[in-house]
């Protein structure tokens, strides 16, 4: 397999980048490759529109509470095993998934799925702070950020055209395809990265560092305030597909493409990071970064109020939301898993819990208040791009 020795995925003493972003994108792919097929799915199985949105609502919340485990257990027991494990669960449920033959069965294996996608998303970062200092993080995040976009933005586009012509199940396949080449990957090529492992340490112990990180303003505003600006995106990614199936009657390949264009704002967001990272003050990047997100975020909901929603006044503000986002996301995690630096893979995991689990309450609001409609979902976006400019401020003040 002479593939495996690439340059990108090279590296005997650090971990490559390439499979960096591969894991790290590895659990949020497991939401944007299906979404395009959930409307299809859900007449396929015969089901309601808000149940098999559950695949989704459920999913961010294995995500977010898995993270509380992932962490503790990769300060102690190394970040390769643990991560091994969670792909290796991501894989096998991923599979069930593409045969599941009714809503339950599916949404079940999406919950298993979840708790494997979890790995990926905490270690992916405390990689990335193992080998670097918390200045240098910041500028390996963003271009984490930057790759990791690219992945997603192409994920909804074939998961498109996959349901469009071979049927709503292959999207489903294509997630456990790529989860066993993941895991191949990391197995062949990635070493471990964390230099003492915690052999001594137990569960108290592991509880002790996770509830000193709770104590700490810094954390706690980083951690707040980048969940509130990244993963309040996720209720618009719940309630677009019907949004533009059903109010804007476009077609499934087109809304695919759609999300092609967000991602492309996370990419151009995080590349602004990485350009400004060392360069420009953590407390300037984040203002900017989240103005951006507020002025996004009142266009679109002006253009609600005015009765001008067309695709190009959702996709035209909320792209720029998603830039704000990009930009703002490495800034608030190097943050955030510095704060203490004998306890990064806690810090990565419950900075995870804290944005999965904003993400989910994100989707139940747009789900549960006039859902298919456009309001809820600019007004979620705005209130939360507002509260994260509180949050971080009160982070870097507190730093």
């Amino acid at each position: 397999m002479h593939w495996l020795h690439h340059p990108l995925l090279r590296g005997p003493q650090r971990a490559p980048f390439l499979l960096l972003a591969m894991v790290t994108a590895s659990g949020t792919l497991g939401m944007h490759m299906i979404i395009p097929a959930l409307p299809a799915a859900a007449a396929g199985l015969h089901v309601s529109a808000a149940k098999i949105q559950l695949t989704i609502t459920l999913y961010l919340i294995g995500l977010a509470i898995g993270q509380l485990l992932y962490g503790p257990l990769s300060d102690r027991f190394g970040r390769r095993p643990v991560l091994l494990a969670g792909l290796a669960l991501f894989t096998v449920a991923g599979g069930v998934t593409a045969v599941a033959p009714n809503a339950f069965v599916l949404i079940a294996a999406r919950i298993v799925q979840s708790a494997g996608a979890c790995g990926g998303l905490v270690l992916g970062r405390a990689i990335v702070r193992d080998q670097s200092t918390a200045d240098r993080a910041a500028a390996q995040l963003a271009l984490l950020t930057l790759v990791m976009s690219m992945a997603p933005a192409v994920a909804p586009v074939i998961g498109g055209y996959a349901t469009a012509y071979l049927g709503w199940r292959a999207a489903f396949a294509l997630l456990a395809g790529l989860g066993a080449i993941a895991f191949a990957l990391i197995l062949a090529r990635l070493p471990e990265t964390l230099e003492r492992r915690g052999e001594s340490r137990g569960f108290h112990t592991m509880l002790h560092g996770s509830a000193r990180l709770l104590r700490s303003r810094a954390f706690l505003g980083y951690a707040i305030g980048g969940s509130c600006t990244t993963t309040s995106f996720y209720a618009f990614m719940s309630a677009s597909p019907f949004i533009f199936a059903d109010l804007l009657h476009r077609p499934t390949q087109e809304i695919g493409l759609y999300y092609l264009l967000l991602m492309a704002g996370v990419a151009l967001g995080g590349f602004s990071a990485n350009r400004m990272a060392g360069h420009v003050r953590p407390r300037t990047a984040l203002r900017v970064a989240n103005g951006l997100a507020i002025a996004a975020a009142a266009t679109f909901m002006l253009a609600d109020l005015t009765d001008h929603i067309t695709v190009a006044t959702v996709i035209g503000p909320v792209t720029l939301f998603m830039v704000g986002a990009g930009m703002a996301s490495p800034f608030a995690i190097a943050g955030a898993v510095s704060v203490n630096p004998l306890a990064i893979g806690a810090a990565s995991g419950m900075y995870g819990f804290m944005q999965m689990s904003y993400g989910v309450m994100c989707t139940v609001v747009v789900e549960t208040w006039y859902p298919g409609t456009v309001f809820p979902v600019a007004a979620v976006l705005l209130a939360s791009a507002l509260l994260g400019q509180v949050a971080l401020a009160v982070a870097v003040a507190r730093a």
